[in-house]
């Protein structure tokens, strides 16, 4: 009788009070992977010193030093640090690293996310836990995401700069200096083709994916582009990866009311002495002092 009774109450206990199986077995699964990773980093323990020199001659590639360095403006004041391709460099060359998002879960509207990085050898981690709103603010109205695709690259991006920070905190610090300072130097000195052309090139891409206009570029940084010097562009890279990993908008950036074109202090000082050479020739008078011809190229740049 007895074993009649019980085998009545299971068949019907309610689904939720019954163990959940597969959930057990993923969790047991899971526990399996993080004790084999964690196995596998004491056994082959990282050489800090090789760890080093991998990431500064990754460093050297000029593709990955062009986009190592992020600046954005805070109070004033401009703050720069290593962007999310540099971090995830360094921790893959770091080693014994696991890092990434996870979505916990996901709402109507929102979505739960976790980023994190273990360091396994050390079992120092950093988790960092966020809402990610299904929404995007354009042209200052906010348009709700309903595509699959458009949440997933909206989640995407809002975790990859959590797990730059995650990263961050668990690497050494005076490792991530050192690559950055790398990185710096390997722009100064693989710069390919002349400072103008190069100037010229990042305002095109400003103007094609921003709409930041040459002028505007100039009004933030006070003079022409024909005087941008190395530290210059170096700064209006910074600034380009800034707005392309979402650490700042353009409004941060640039006035979008400027539009007059400032010449430069050199042409305004050539049309001051054309000035005279062009009465003299009216009054039928030739001024030896300005009768030598002067290319225009030589000190203004044309961008367009």
């Amino acid at each position: 009788m007895n074993n009649l009774t019980n085998q009545f109450e299971n068949q019907y206990t309610p689904q939720y009070q019954q163990p959940n199986v597969l959930a057990q077995a993923s969790s047991n699964r899971e526990m399996e992977e993080v004790k084999g990773a964690i196995f596998m980093a004491r056994q082959f323990p990282r050489n800090v010193f090789q760890a080093e020199q991998r990431i500064l001659d990754a460093c050297k590639r000029p593709a990955l030093a062009g986009t190592a360095v992020y600046q954005y403006p805070r109070g004033g004041t401009r703050v720069s640090g290593p962007s999310i391709r540099l971090a995830e460099v360094i921790a893959q060359n770091w080693g014994n690293i696991d890092f990434g998002i996870k979505e916990l879960e996901q709402r109507e509207g929102e979505s739960i996310v976790m980023a994190y990085a273990w360091d396994l050898e050390t079992n120092t981690r950093q988790t960092k836990v966020f809402t990610v709103k299904h929404a995007r603010k354009a042209n200052g109205t906010v348009k709700k995401l309903d595509d699959p695709r458009d949440i997933y690259e909206k989640v995407a991006n809002e975790g990859a700069r959590r797990v730059r920070s995650c990263i961050l905190s668990v690497i050494p610090g005076d490792i991530v200096e050192k690559a950055v300072v790398q990185c710096d130097e390997t722009l100064k000195g693989n710069s390919k083709g002349p400072l103008k052309d190069r100037v010229a090139n990042s305002l095109k891409a400003f103007k094609n994916q921003y709409r930041v206009t040459q002028e505007m570029i100039e009004d933030r940084f006070g003079y022409n582009a024909d005087s941008f010097t190395e530290v210059d562009f170096l700064d209006l890279i910074k600034i380009y990866n800034s707005l392309k990993d979402g650490m700042s908008k353009v409004d941060d950036w640039f006035d979008k009311n400027v539009t007059k074109k400032s010449s430069s202090k050199l042409s305004e000082d050539f049309n001051q002495e054309a000035q005279p050479e062009q009465q003299a020739e009216g009054n039928g008078e030739v001024n030896e002092q300005h009768t030598g011809k002067i290319d225009s190229n030589e000190f203004e740049l044309s961008f367009e």
